[in-house]
């Protein structure tokens, strides 16, 4: 019996293992609400110093690191103002910053992304803009870019710069 169940335990590690290196290789991208794992894509290694392409794109993917090593993906708006590239997360139903995201949470601990954007992926860094005078006109180009778009009032709107 004993020797049947540490068999069975280690059909069951075989099977996480290769469903894990399934999912490294083929990625989990999210939908919608959804969130994904890893993003998979062609990788750029040079710097981008025009971000205006993100333009023709509604949605982009960003990737975060967690603190127990398996990636955690996401969908958000994004869009360029003064040459420079801004993330969005927006807290429809309030909260506090940065506890109600979960990508929130690992960029603020670790700023390291990966952007899939297309089919193709960037590494990256983002900081935090916290400065409300820096804020509003990213969130009017926010608004230009998204007409549509139902703004939850400026202090439930958080802004990440893509460095």
């Amino acid at each position: 019996m004993k020797k049947l169940l540490k068999m069975g335990g280690l059909g069951l590690l075989l099977i996480l293992i290769v469903t894990l290196v399934a999912l490294r290789t083929l990625g989990y991208t999210p939908q919608d609400r959804r969130p994904g794992l890893w993003l998979a894509g062609e990788l750029v290694t040079e710097p981008v110093s025009d971000w205006s392409f993100t333009n023709r794109f509604p949605e982009i993917f960003v990737q975060t690191n967690t603190r127990y090593g398996i990636p955690h993906s996401i969908t958000t708006y994004c869009t360029v103002y003064n040459d420079k590239f801004y993330l969005f997360s927006a807290y429809y139903q309030g909260g506090s910053f940065p506890d109600m995201r979960s990508w929130n949470r690992n960029v603020m601990r670790d700023p390291r992304v990966r952007l899939k954007i297309g089919d193709k992926l960037y590494d990256q860094t983002v900081t935090y803009i916290s400065d409300a005078a820096a804020k509003a006109p990213v969130i009017q180009s926010f608004m230009d870019k998204y007409p549509q778009w139902n703004n939850p009032g400026n202090e439930n709107v958080h802004i990440f710069l893509v460095e």
